[in-house]
């Protein structure tokens, strides 16, 4: 088994950012063949999608997780910025981990998949993911 703790700068705003060329180089670094990987974020506010990216859909993600979890004073968990309780609701839709075939050292994906890290949270600029390759 292999692992990682890669950290990701996410900022100020609401994001999506593509971890698919992190995963190659750690699966790289590992001379992966066949497995496993996981991908995990160990944060209670961010979520980890396997999605198309550069074409819109991580705006319409984004735009769409606006509309279902309003960042807004509905919320009863109340600290940080405004809305931030929608943020504790998000790994319910968008899950903290997904785990993804690797074959012959690279990750199986579809010809428009991409591996992200989904954070909604502007009060935590900087994220930790945790790659971890089961070998075949």
């Amino acid at each position: 088994m292999h692992s990682e703790l890669i950290e990701i700068r996410t900022g100020s705003e609401e994001t999506v950012v593509d971890l698919t060329h992190r995963i190659e180089r750690f699966l790289s670094d590992c001379d992966a063949g066949d497995g496993l990987l996981n991908v995990f974020v160990p944060h209670a506010t961010a979520g980890i999608a396997v999605i198309e990216t550069g074409a819109g859909s991580d705006s319409d993600l984004l735009e769409q997780l606006r509309e279902l979890l309003p960042a807004d004073d509905r919320w009863r968990h109340r600290h940080g910025s405004s809305g931030h309780g929608r943020d504790h609701v998000l790994p319910a839709f968008v899950p903290p981990s997904t785990t993804v075939p690797v074959i012959d050292g690279r990750p199986a994906l579809g010809t428009w998949q991409s591996i992200c890290l989904v954070d909604t949270n502007i009060d935590n600029p900087t994220r930790s993911v945790r790659l971890t390759l089961l070998p075949g």
